[in-house]
């Protein structure tokens, strides 16, 4: 049996354009002579599609649209058998009415043959407010060229069940377990599972697991694409009844691979990207596609000659090209004359746009205002936030004219303890690299200024020539420039100290004793604490954030505003 192995990336809600993508696979199938296709979990939806599943419109033309594509690829390839993850409508009264499930397309109608069993509510994950769970593991017995096969699918968390791995605790059911008994010849596990740090090496300790466990090769396929603020990196691949990976697809990219079971593959190939490029292409993944699904064509930044600013605008321009790169700097009294010669020196760097809108003007015309007309002579803190609303106000208008696709250039430890400006710097439609400390954002920086990110820059298009981040910019002591010779030390410890405390709170979920015992003062864990209770109600306005990590400061952080604890 032959099979493509199909790396797509879907459109969330655009049935009609998924299933276009689907038969073109098809095509590709065809061409190879290959007898089964395997597409990712919910592939005709995208996933997530969240509430656009509770559109019955929707619902009902899904089955209008998967007849047409039965018939199409049995009209125009034959007896090609293809996988397409679907939203299964359920005939009863109760609630969910929906089961994630995988339909068979062949010989010009499909079928029902895999339903998810375990469904994530974790993290971004809200599936019990979709799904029902199936109570039965999944096998598909298939007569192909004289030879009956024993085929196991399972989906996405299904394959996820070893808790000394995946550490979320032991299921009630174990899809794994229960598919030793059914003597499967093969596993296929369909997924639509996000990119996250150290999530390629954990997909592959599970899957390991499974193949060893059953004693069969394992299929996994998994979505690619960006969809809102979820990167999915793709990196499909094949393991051998040993666990060892035969094959893997290409991370970040859309991909296909034809597989003979049983056939042996040449060269084992070294499958691992660093974890710091991985990071790099992550971003570049999720402003691209952002970009690109949400219909903006150009990307307009604030850059400020900070480090920040620079990471967002290369992430960007790697993304969408230099020429689609449009950057301002609104320098104000306070801004350093380096900030304002690294800014231009960067975007000459990157070959993007560049204007300068200096705002000292516009500060004194506020400060003069409220003086005259209602007495008030403006605290410093006021006068700092007036400082970067003006900018935030700049940079919306120019988006709004020149339909800009406004990026937000904050990063995770500024959001988590509110030292950004609301109606300001935290303007923007995405948030770039809201799920990366500070301290990584150097660390990127330093990559990208390292003869280790050649290979990378060059694949983007980027001056290989050079520093592209700049010495200057990566060195400099981190300030706002909020006010003369201001800091961020100022106000907050240094950021390697800020991280880790900040890590530990976040993704960790330490308390203070635990805090304490890894070395940090009471003093300042009950302030960090403190500040980032107090942001609550800033993160709840900010622009989607890139998911990076188990637990952003995005849709998977619901931490309430208004709490005492």
């Amino acid at each position: 049996m032959k099979l493509l192995l199909a790396q797509i990336n879907p459109v969330v809600g655009d049935l009609e354009g998924n299933a276009k993508k689907i038969l073109n696979i098809a095509s590709k199938a065809c061409s190879i002579s290959a007898d089964f296709v395997l597409t990712p979990e919910l592939s005709l939806w995208g996933y997530p599609a969240n509430d656009l599943l509770l559109q019955k419109n929707l619902i009902r033309n899904q089955s209008q649209i998967l007849d047409k594509l039965a018939l199409n690829i049995h009209k125009k390839y034959g007896d090609l058998s293809i996988t397409v993850g679907i939203a299964e409508r359920i005939n009863d009264s109760f609630f969910p009415n929906l089961y994630n499930s995988i339909a068979l397309l062949e010989r010009g109608k499909w079928t029902i043959i895999a339903r998810k069993i375990i469904l994530p509510t974790y993290e971004v994950f809200d599936e019990k407010r979709y799904f029902r769970s199936e109570e039965k593991v999944s096998v598909l017995i298939k007569k192909i060229k004289n030879k009956t096969w024993r085929i196991g699918f399972t989906i996405c968390e299904d394959l996820w069940v070893n808790k000394d791995i995946e550490g979320r605790g032991i299921h009630r059911k174990n899809p794994i377990v229960d598919l030793k008994k059914k003597k499967v010849d093969i596993l296929v596990n369909l997924s639509a599972s996000p990119y996250g740090f150290k999530k390629l090496e954990l997909r592959s300790k599970v899957s390991s697991f499974a193949a060893q466990y059953l004693q069969v090769p394992l299929i996994y396929v998994n979505q690619i694409g960006a969809n809102d603020n979820l990167i999915f990196d793709g990196n499909s691949f094949i393991l051998d009844k040993n666990g060892f990976k035969i094959k893997q697809l290409k991370s970040f990219s859309e991909d296909h691979f034809s597989w003979e079971i049983g056939e042996t593959i040449p060269e084992k190939n070294k499958f691992e990207n660093s974890e710091i490029s991985s990071i790099f292409d992550a971003l570049v993944l999720g402003v691209r596609d952002y970009a690109k699904k949400c219909g903006f064509k150009t990307a307009l930044i604030g850059l400020s000659g900070g480090i920040d600013s620079a990471l967002v605008s290369t992430i960007a321009t790697a993304a969408l090209g230099s020429k689609n790169i449009y950057c301002v700097s609104m320098p104000s009294k306070w801004t350093s004359s380096h900030s304002k010669s690294d800014a231009k020196d960067l975007a000459r760097r990157l070959k993007i746009h560049f204007n300068s809108i200096p705002i000292e003007n516009l500060m004194t015309s506020f400060e003069e205002s409220f003086a005259k007309t209602i007495a008030l002579e403006m605290a410093e803190i006021t006068n700092q936030n007036i400082q970067s609303r003006i900018r935030g106000t700049l940079l919306m208008a120019l988006a709004n004219q020149e339909k800009h696709l406004l990026l937000s250039t904050g990063n995770k430890s500024e959001l988590a303890v509110g030292y950004c400006t609301l109606y300001g710097d935290m303007n923007g439609g995405l948030s770039v690299i809201g799920d990366l400390y500070k301290t990584y954002v150097f660390k990127l920086c330093n990559w990208l200024d390292s003869e280790d990110s050649i290979n990378h820059r060059k694949s983007y298009m980027l001056d290989t020539n050079a520093n592209l981040i700049g010495e200057n910019i990566r060195t400099k002591a981190p300030s706002a420039e909020l006010g003369p010779d201001q800091l961020d030390t100022d106000s907050l410890p240094p950021y390697s100290t800020l991280d880790n405390i900040l890590k530990g709170i976040i993704e960790e979920k330490k308390d203070l004793k635990q805090l304490e015992a890894d070395g940090h003062e009471k003093e300042l864990i009950l302030k960090i604490i403190s500040l980032i209770k107090k942001a609550e109600f800033k993160r709840k306005q900010a622009p989607p954030i890139l998911k990076l990590s188990s637990q952003s400061l995005g849709s998977d952080w619901r931490v309430p505003i208004a709490i005492t604890y």
